[in-house]
């Protein structure tokens, strides 16, 4: 039995007898004789199947004429064309045509950090997104690291990346800016049982992550909890009156209280204060009275003063007079001058004394 067989450009043919591979075929026109089954591959495209390469490799042309890519366990192979990415092979053999396209293959381990091994630009790809797991720690942020639930390492600001595998990876974000802690609404008792409203605010920093994250619980809350004991025992030891006269003082002294047991936690307390104290209605009313009385009684002392320093001033003024006949005249003609800017119209006779009747008429 004769056969024309024709093989294009960027195929192969290979002719197999009894099963077994007798000649491969390239580009070209080939006549075969006795009963050959000819399979053509493009070598452009992988070439067959784990099974089947196994059974070919006894053929040492065949084997000679083809790239073989084993990708073991916890391994991928990047395949590239031109040094473009074009696919990811995952564990297994394959196979693919030396004169086929010109690829190039790298293979890397998956079983850890990816950051070492590729290039950013490699792992933000669209084709290795699947195999990837991208973590973000922002700016003025840290990152404690956790693998299989276990710390490993402090992480800076910045891009990290694993490869997608059995690993179970964490990563909590611990904000390391100045933070504001308000402890709003307290109702409290004054010594002499007033009851009052406070806001109290307290700012801090994360300092120690170790302490604040792994090794306590919601440090925000217990830092809360610890301000607030510290202001309920601070109001419960003073009155009404030492609380409104040392609210601004107050807060450095909670504070200064407060800063060892945020230590433990793994916090710097810098500084905190009250920002308001609310009264109940009755007794702002009551608080109102006494200061409008305190004023009243200081107007009335004000009063009494400036009385007291006028009338000692006319008293000077009349012993100087007395002693003095030259300055009784200057306050004489001082009055007389004040008085008649007051008059709009004199009216005297032509006959006589002008300057006597003047007189006449300012001394009456």
């Amino acid at each position: 039995m004769i056969q024309n067989v024709k093989v294009k450009a960027n195929y192969v043919g290979l002719a197999f007898k009894n099963g077994k591979l007798e000649k491969i075929l390239d580009a070209g026109s080939h006549w075969l004789w006795g009963g050959y089954e000819v399979e053509i591959y493009d070598l452009t495209k992988p070439f067959l199947s784990n099974e089947r390469l196994d059974v070919l490799s006894k053929n040492k042309d065949l084997i000679n004429r083809l790239e073989v890519i084993t990708v073991g366990e916890n391994e991928i192979a990047l395949k590239f064309r031109k040094n473009l990415l074009q696919g990811v092979l995952t564990s297994g053999q394959y196979s693919f045509w030396k004169e086929g396209l010109e690829q190039k293959f790298e293979l890397l381990r998956v079983d850890g950090d990816a950051s070492p091994d590729v290039p950013v630009a490699l792992l933000e790809h669209t084709i290795l997104a699947p195999y990837v797991r991208k973590y973000t720690v922002s700016n003025n942020n840290k990152g404690l690291l956790y693998i299989d639930n276990k710390f490993v390492k402090v992480l800076e600001s910045g891009n990290y990346y694993w490869w997608k595998n059995h690993y179970n990876i964490a990563i909590v974000i611990v904000d390391t800016r100045l933070q504001l802690a308000d402890i709003n609404g307290q109702e409290l008792l004054t010594k002499d049982k007033a009851a009052v409203r406070i806001n109290f605010y307290a700012r801090f920093r994360v300092t120690d992550m170790l302490k604040a994250v792994a090794e306590n619980t919601d440090y925000q809350r217990q830092l809360y909890t610890l301000v607030q004991l510290a202001l309920r025992e601070a109001v419960s030891a003073l009155t009404l009156d030492e609380l409104m006269l040392k609210k601004e003082n107050l807060g450095i002294e909670i504070i200064s209280q407060v800063k060892p047991k945020a230590n433990d936690l793994g916090l710097s307390v810098l500084d905190g204060g009250i920002k308001d104290i609310i009264l109940p209605g009755d007794v702002k009313e009551i608080m109102n009275q006494v200061l409008i009385a305190e004023k009243k009684a200081q107007a009335n002392i004000i009063m009494r003063r400036e009385e007291t320093a006028s009338t000692r001033s006319l008293l000077n003024t009349a012993n100087l007079m007395k002693e003095n006949e030259m300055l009784w005249k200057l306050k004489e003609m001082e009055y007389v001058e004040k008085i008649a800017e007051k008059i709009g119209e004199i009216s005297i006779s032509g006959s006589g004394n002008i300057v006597g009747q003047l007189k006449e008429i300012f001394t009456k």
